[in-house]
């Protein structure tokens, strides 16, 4: 059977399509993106016991909030050590092992939930949930950045959007099942996760055994990489070890960190959050309605922003986030206080398909500073970044909000200075961008450090890339 998942066994044969990948890359992250809608959990399970209202013993959302943050940081981790075991093994073991990590999650913290055990929901979705995440998340990235050197950031688009759309499916699916569920001694809660674990299963299956990778030498018919140069593109090829000695890692990973976190605790928060600030006035229908239009913004962003980075480049890109984000994210307390919903949900809207895009784009980023052959096992270990922000993030909007709560601040403002501060981080992410420069010659590996780098521009022609070794 483990033959069958050998990475020999999934080098696509001569005349293969290479646009059957995406849909294989869909198929695993629309699933793995459901982490995005866990929020739309929060208030079903904080009344898990009460039924209608909290009971004493029944859980706080700081308490629930790190569920999400323990998904996130077990992501990065994941990530960080599967990201060089994917180069070994290649993507459909990689993918399989992220299946029953994810569905086998769900199932764990069904059971969790069922005897109102809290460290079995952090094992189910936070840990083992988490680790399949990580290897869901690395599993296509680099599998497709191989299948389109001649378009580097819509392929990294193609390969994360679907992670950014997970809540849009997993958002309504929960909150139906839910409802289907739910009886006068239950939430409906614990039905829904074993359903869901079942069915995400089935779908990453479907990607695992439909994905396929390029033979070593293999490259787009009729292409031919252009000889243009840039300094910001190489290639060269630096190994996944070598690579984190160079600062541009270090700098990227403290790029990718701060903005990741100004928005990751907005998502994980975010059906809660606008039902506070607009009190009486978003129903719960209509907040998880928000939730999966964010999610909408967050997949089309991860296109859209990696696509536009082949023609800005990728330190422009990023550049055009953390200025325009830290603007929207200060208008945010004004939106609150106008009581104008669709401001509201217009500047997170920006906010998140920014957000969004700098998840796309930091794998090209990576790519063209470091080279495509190892690219899969850096960015496995720039995700720990990741895991950092997941617990940034959610610490920051809820244990903030709670404070200002305990003060006597309305629920409705209690998120207003946190905004602030996610703005503050933004500044900072602008100015690691701002000192990333080229990898040095000394880093590349040994039999190729003696050619010059020569690597197509980041105008209208940096789309045509090398081809993958």
């Amino acid at each position: 059977m483990f033959e069958f998942f050998a990475k020999d066994r999934s080098v696509a044969a001569p005349g293969f399509n290479r646009w059957m990948v995406p849909p294989a890359a869909l198929a695993v992250h629309l699933c793995i993106g459901q982490a995005y809608a866990f929020s739309v959990f929060n208030g079903p399970l904080s009344k898990a016991i009460g039924i209608d209202s909290p009971a004493p013993d029944d859980w706080k959302l700081t308490t629930l909030g790190w569920i999400f943050s323990l998904a996130i940081v077990f992501l990065g981790l994941a990530a960080a050590f599967g990201g060089k075991w994917l180069e070994k093994v290649g993507p459909r073991l990689t993918m399989f092992a992220a299946a029953c990590c994810f569905g086998g999650g769900f199932l764990i913290s069904a059971i969790g939930v069922s005897l109102h055990q809290i460290w079995l929901v952090y094992l189910g979705y936070g840990v083992i949930g988490g680790i399949g995440l990580g290897l869901g998340y690395v599993s296509p990235v680099s599998t497709l950045i191989k299948w389109f050197p001649d378009r580097r950031g819509m392929a990294t688009g193609m390969a994360i959007m679907g992670f950014g759309g997970g809540a849009m499916i997993g958002a309504p699916l929960s909150v139906l099942l839910m409802d289907h569920f739910k009886t006068a001694s239950s939430v409906g809660v614990v039905e829904t996760f074993v359903v869901m674990g079942v069915l995400y299963f089935i779908s990453m299956m479907i990607g695992a055994l439909t994905i396929r990778i390029p033979a070593p030498d293999w490259k787009p018919a009729g292409w031919t990489p252009p000889v243009v140069e840039n300094k910001m593109i190489t290639r060269q090829h630096v190994h996944i070890d070598q690579a984190m000695k160079t600062p541009q890692f270090y700098l990227l990973w403290l790029v990718l960190c701060l903005n990741v976190t100004a928005g990751i605790g907005v998502l994980g928060q975010a059906s809660v959050m606008i039902q506070e600030t607009f009190k009486g006035t978003v129903s719960v229908a209509a907040a998880a309605g928000f939730v999966g239009l964010l999610s909408l913004f967050n997949m089309g962003g991860r296109f859209l922003w990696s696509s536009a980075s082949d023609y800005l480049g990728r330190k422009t890109t990023y550049f055009v986030f953390f200025l325009f984000g830290a603007v929207l994210y200060a208008a945010v307390p004004y939106a609150g206080h106008s009581g104008s919903v669709a401001l509201f949900v217009g500047l997170y809207a920006i906010i998140v398909s920014m957000y969004g895009g700098g998840f796309s784009t930091i794998p090209v980023y990576l790519a063209d500073l470091f080279g495509t052959k190892f690219v899969g096992g850096i960015h496995g270990r720039l995700l720990t970044a990741w895991s950092a922000a997941g617990v940034f993030g959610p610490v920051l909007v809820n244990y903030i909000r709670q404070y200002q709560i305990d003060q006597g601040v309305p629920k409705g403002q209690a998120y207003e200075v946190t905004m602030y501060i996610m703005a503050g981080l933004l500044v900072v992410g602008f100015i690691c961008n701002l000192l990333v420069k080229p990898v040095h010659a000394k880093h590349y590996m040994r039999d190729e450090a003696a050619h010059p780098p020569v690597a197509p521009s980041v105008t209208s022609t940096s789309t045509m890339q090398p081809a993958a070794a």
